[in-house]
């Protein structure tokens, strides 16, 4: 049980239930569901969370308080960049198999460090060393892709956006189980963008059924 009501059951709802939470973060109304001591125990025995969160690493972007939810509530994975890896999506794989949650969130911020590295590399051809050679990599087609869709002179959130967009297709497309999930309308995946400074989030890219909610669409 969340503070509010049932978990949720349908994407839809799901996706309703974290635009809520966003709701109230932004409006300085946070519940803060789901952090007593009561509860904590009663996690001791498993988890039940009812959405994926697919995020940025970035220490500005923490789901559960953006989202207004507690212990148990949210699966989280993050790296920088939300970039794809066999691990992340594994582990992806199974929040939405295991442990049944009906929703998949990817999302990235403004401002994101990973996206202008991404920017940088392919403008310069300097690419990192070490282990971050493999974070900017991933990142590069996304940058070609979209400067391909919106011209030379795309904006980092244009970029950004794109990012997004080519993250949850690669999930979708990728991922028989995801692939499996989505079209028996047990699952859904959604793509958006946080405002560091606002608070809020902007709908991106989808797949599957998540209803008629779509919050702060903007062409990008």
């Amino acid at each position: 049980m969340t503070a509010a009501g049932p978990r949720p059951g349908s994407p839809a709802e799901a996706w309703r239930w974290l635009l809520e939470g966003n709701r109230r973060f932004v409006a300085g109304e946070r519940l803060h569901p789901n952090q007593d001591v009561d509860h904590r125990s009663e996690l001791a025995s498993g988890q039940r969370p009812f959405a994926v969160l697919f995020g940025c690493a970035d220490s500005r972007v923490a789901a559960e308080m953006i989202f207004d939810q507690g212990l148990g509530d949210l699966f989280v994975v993050r790296t920088a960049g939300h970039v794809l890896d066999p691990c992340v999506v594994g582990s992806l794989e199974f929040g939405a198999g295991v442990l049944g949650t009906p929703l998949v969130v990817v999302m990235g911020h403004d401002a994101c460090g990973a996206v202008k590295a991404g920017i940088s590399a392919t403008d310069s051809g300097e690419i990192p060393g070490g282990y971050m050679r493999d974070l900017v990599e991933k990142v590069m087609p996304s940058v070609v892709q979209a400067r391909s869709q919106h011209g030379p002179q795309a904006s980092a959130e244009e970029i950004g956006a794109w990012h997004v967009r080519r993250t949850v297709r690669m999930l979708a497309e990728r991922s028989t189980l995801v692939q499996d999930q989505i079209r028996s309308g047990r699952l859904a995946i959604v793509g958006i963008n946080y405002r560091l400074a606002e608070g809020d989030v902007h709908y991106i890219d989808h797949v599957g059924d998540i209803g008629d909610l779509r919050p702060g669409v903007r062409p990008v």
